[in-house]
């Protein structure tokens, strides 16, 4: 990558790569530990990557157990906070706490130097003491590979990119895969098109009454069971599955959610499945995941074959002055939840700051 700016890089004891709630989460902290930092964003505006879910997208915790750090998200006259009402809160934050982010910036590569890692980007470059990567998975959608997928000609289309049903009415479509987004597709599609939910096996459905909350003080439990060495009290109901949000006990209602196990391949105009019939097929939409997007780090060396950076308590083992936050249970527990991130933010702030006050840094 050349350089377009000859001017040197800028000192800092650290720097945040992203922009969204694991970002602003950490900024919360290292500013009360009073370090010195900067937020390198890419997207146009406040909210990561809330800015680009689908329309109808709620929240499945009621706002005050959806909070970043230091300012409950207020609360909201429905149930459960909207996508939009959560890019307000974000923005607020930031304004709240005078966050000093730069965006747009893209983040082209970070790499070694004895002085601390350099951050290069588009608008200049910045030398860190330390660095937080707060990238997130959104920008990185995963598609599976399906035998003669290359040559079906209807649409294909990842969760990340859908939005509204409008365009889908009338149409044959297949939603694969089994978690809340899936879900929440085929309630809000199945109203208006003929879907096909196909899942690897039987969803998990959670019972009515339990909601975000729930899950994060499950999840809460056995993350203290496994940090006391206790058995895991509650092997199944994870993150994963799926909250029975109003508009999916709808479609319960209605007879919607009933799912498929996997096809056999793509033809040019559906699937073929296991017992040889043929379904035509308009669009499939993929609500398979994603994967972390890391790419800013490959000069580092620190990637391993899973695409993943390996870490302790949040911080890499090859590069001790990169820590991530937010990319899911491989940084921290529930760290790529909104009440999650809080616990992961604070801990990385601290080995940062305790990190930075040591005489001699070492590499």
């Amino acid at each position: 990558m050349p350089h377009h700016n000859s001017s040197p890089p800028v000192p800092i004891d650290v720097a945040i790569v992203g922009g969204g709630q694991s970002a602003l989460a950490t900024a919360y902290f290292l500013r009360r530990a009073g370090l010195e930092y900067i937020v390198l964003d890419d997207q146009p505006s406040p909210g990561g990557a809330w800015l680009y879910t689908w329309d109808s997208l709620h929240l499945f915790s009621p706002a005050q157990w959806s909070s970043l750090p230091g300012w409950l998200m207020p609360a909201t006259p429905e149930q459960y906070p909207s996508r939009d009402h959560v890019v307000r809160y974000l923005a607020e934050y930031e304004r709240r706490y005078g966050v000093p982010i730069l965006r747009p910036v893209d983040v082209t590569s970070v790499s070694h130097r004895d002085a601390g890692l350099l951050v290069s980007t588009d608008r200049g470059d910045w030398l860190a003491k330390a660095v937080v990567s707060a990238t997130g998975t959104w920008s990185r959608p995963y598609m599976p590979d399906y035998p003669g997928q290359s040559s079906f000609e209807g649409g294909q289309l990842h969760s990340a990119h859908y939005r509204r049903p409008d365009s889908f009415r009338g149409t044959d479509v297949l939603i694969v895969g089994g978690g809340n987004s899936g879900a929440q597709i085929v309630a809000e599609l199945s109203q208006v098109s003929n879907t096909t939910w196909v899942t690897l096996e039987e969803p998990t459905f959670l019972p009515d009454d339990v909601d975000g909350r729930a899950l994060f003080e499950r999840a809460t439990e056995r993350w203290k069971a496994r940090a006391e060495g206790r058995p895991d009290p509650s092997p199944t109901g994870g993150l994963g599955d799926v909250v029975m949000v109003p508009p999916v006990r709808a479609a319960r209602e209605r007879g919607a959610l009933k799912s498929v196990r996997p096809f056999s391949h793509f033809t040019l105009e559906g699937v073929v499945w296991k017992d040889g019939s043929h379904s035509h097929v308009d669009t499939v939409l993929w609500c398979t995941g994603f994967r972390p997007a890391l790419e800013h780090l490959r000069s580092l060396h620190v990637l391993n074959d899973a695409g993943r950076v390996d870490v302790v308590d949040g911080r890499a083992v090859q590069e001790q002055r990169l820590w991530l936050v937010g990319y899911g249970e491989w940084c921290g527990f529930a760290s790529a939840t909104l009440i999650g991130v809080m616990r992961t933010a604070r801990a990385v702030a601290a080995q940062i700051t305790k990190h930075l006050k040591q005489p001699t840094a070492s590499k």
